[in-house]
């Protein structure tokens, strides 16, 4: 059997062939590590062009038409998670790429959003930098988030998820998102509000809606100026669905507390971003999937799904 070549992208950790078993398929299949992320569309090409198996990291390198089409000897692309907003996957289908994703085991998101609310109001990993750097008594003052209430944007399985630790620390939990019925609240244990509602009344706003045309751009500048100066923005969701330039200047301005930003419009975030720049925002390079438990989940069942589809047999198919 002639031996494939199988590319695994964004291993930005270099973790992928430490946590799942690729003796597998190794077999039948070369593996090749690739850490850090293409410069463009062109250099993508460049490097993959001879491959016949992808293994992707879902939306770091994104696969538009032009790129299935400088990839004729590509046959299988796996992405982890069951979508992939960067994947043209009528592209693939046009070019007889089978596609295929990874289902998440759990989702680890929930608690990431919890520890950046904890932040925001209780300042831990501020004072443990001037901790560490010599300072030797506190300068920021906490608030308490018990009692107060959390604003929920979209209310699917993450949002329920975060509504119910939230309500674990004591917070109260209203929701909106286009779809949202107050029946669907009522089943999840929270109130229901309209979008103008939950942005003047929550202190802290947290975004779990998937992107989309509907819910790219979603918060605008009209329900920042809504918020109350002393809320915060939580948004471990993607980072099209604010408007970037808006929350900038409202963060500029100070018209709000604070905000705590995962998910970023271009990713890495670039070094020269005002974003990095400014001391009422906390920043994380999108950690909501970065857990040992996830990779191994997600590198695993890439094997699986590789070693099913040269049996005919491909797994969790997405196109």
């Amino acid at each position: 059997m002639t031996r494939l070549h199988c590319a695994i992208l964004d291993d930005y950790l270099n973790l992928s062939l430490n946590v799942a078993d690729w003796s597998k398929v190794k077999d039948r299949v070369d593996l090749t590590v690739f850490n850090q992320p293409f410069a463009s569309q062109q250099a993508a090409a460049s490097a993959l062009k001879d491959f016949e198996i992808i293994c992707a990291m879902r939306e770091r390198t994104p696969f538009p038409q032009a790129l299935f089409a400088a990839l004729p000897k590509l046959k299988l692309l796996i992405t982890s998670g069951m979508r992939n907003a960067a994947i043209d996957m009528e592209a693939a289908k046009a070019h007889n790429v089978v596609l295929c994703g990874t289902q998440f085991g759990r989702d680890p998101t929930a608690p990431l959003t919890m520890g950046l609310i904890l932040e925001l109001t209780r300042n831990i990993g501020r004072e443990n930098a001037r901790m560490h750097a010599g300072e030797p008594l506190q300068k920021l003052v906490g608030i308490e988030i018990e009692g107060r209430t959390l604003g929920v944007i979209g209310l699917g399985k993450l949002g329920s998820k975060v509504s119910k630790l939230a309500q674990a620390f004591g917070m109260n939990v209203i929701a909106w998102s286009p779809n949202l019925t107050a029946e669907r609240c009522k089943e999840v244990g929270v109130s229901y509000a309209t979008k103008e509602e939950l942005f003047k009344t929550a202190d802290v706003i947290t975004i779990h809606v998937v992107l989309g045309p509907r819910s790219r751009g979603l918060v605008g500048a009209e329900d920042l100026a809504r918020m109350k100066p002393t809320a915060y923005l939580v948004n471990t969701a993607r980072g099209p669905i604010v408007d970037e330039a808006a929350l900038l200047e409202t963060l500029q301005q100070k018209k709000i507390a604070g905000a705590a930003i995962d998910v970023f419009s271009v990713e890495p975030l670039p070094v020269d971003h005002p974003f990095r720049k400014l001391d009422n925002i906390v920043l994380t390079p999108h950690l909501g999937y970065v857990t040992e438990e996830g990779f191994r989940n997600h590198y695993g069942q890439m094997v699986e799904g590789i070693d099913a589809w040269f049996k005919g047999e491909p797994l969790r198919r997405l196109a």
